[in-house]
């Protein structure tokens, strides 16, 4: 085994950008909104992009060798996490997310927990995050007013600030960011407003999902040093787990066999060795490690997002 990088799937929105082009070189035309890459979804399935498994799509490669990807603690029948990265020309809709026994009655997918990291920003960057000052009541007559603006928790934003996306939290990407986001494998979003524009809104189903007890934390952790490294823990909830790892030379790890963990380069480069490969990894690029890789070592001057579903 070894690291396994997919092809990105980029995915063209209204409210996208080219930023990604400032390290990627791949990008087609159009605004360019989303890139999945390590994904495994009815609506995006990579397809592998290295080594011996190149050409192979994600679920095919889960079909024939299961656990040894994926983990003994892991559904082969659909992959719990999703990773993307998201660049906003434009502001993006205010929307909401489920939980799993919502989306499971209403949609037949996963809720959508997720966690987002700045890996750019532009100056005077802002995220919504959750609302303000409102009850359920007001925030409804808001929406239907279009006053929905006065109640929204906008926040001032730079590179590294990382925020937890909790299903039931209102939010929205603002113009100018780049984001990292490892999410609960789902792709259903209720939108609460659109700033005007013609696309379907979803009022009733996102009133009955949204928690306004819910607040915007933003995520550092404890940060430990170690020899050639500095590990600190972003968060881990039911979901997914995230450890930001900044790499000054080296770091030593190995796979776990429970389960598969991803790294997200959202900084820096270096490479990825182990027993028979060398695989580069420079900003933007997600990895995925199969849990019968072993030991693996990251050498280089690079910031590393670690995600792991928790099993």
């Amino acid at each position: 085994m070894y690291p396994i990088r997919f092809e990105n799937l980029y995915y063209e929105k209204i409210w996208g950008g080219r930023d990604l082009e400032s390290f990627r070189d791949n990008l087609p035309k159009g605004n360019i909104g989303e890139s999945w890459d390590i994904a495994c979804h009815p609506n995006g399935t990579g397809i592998v992009a290295n080594g011996k498994f190149k050409g192979i799509r994600f679920d095919e490669l889960i079909k024939e060798y299961g656990t040894s990807i994926v983990g003994t603690k892991v559904s082969l029948e659909k992959l719990p996490l999703l990773v993307k990265l998201i660049n906003s020309r434009e502001k993006l809709s205010v929307q909401v997310h489920p939980g799993d026994e919502y989306a499971a009655k209403y949609e037949g997918d996963y809720g959508k927990t997720e966690a987002w990291y700045v890996v750019d920003a532009k100056p005077d960057a802002t995220l919504i995050v959750g609302t303000k000052n409102c009850t359920k009541k007001e925030f409804e007559a808001a929406i239907k007013s279009g006053e929905v603006e006065k109640y929204l928790n906008k926040i001032d934003v730079k590179k590294g600030d990382c925020f937890l996306i909790n299903s039931g939290l209102i939010h929205a990407i603002c113009e100018g960011v780049i984001i990292a986001e490892i999410q609960q494998n789902s792709d259903v979003t209720y939108r609460v407003y659109d700033y005007g524009r013609p696309r379907e809104i979803h009022v009733e189903k996102a009133l009955d999902v949204t928690n306004f007890e819910l607040q915007c934390e933003n995520l550092k952790g404890e940060e430990v040093a170690f020899d050639g490294y500095k590990k600190s823990l972003l968060c881990k909830n039911e979901y997914f787990g995230i450890e930001k790892l900044i790499i000054e030379k080296s770091l030593k790890d190995s796979s776990d066999v429970d389960k598969f963990d991803i790294l997200t380069c959202v900084d820096g480069e270096g490479i990825i060795e182990g027993n028979g490969y060398s695989e580069k990894i420079k900003m933007g690029d997600s990895y995925l490690v199969p849990v019968a890789l072993g030991n693996y070592e990251i050498k280089g001057k690079l910031t590393v997002l670690k995600s792991y579903p928790v099993v």
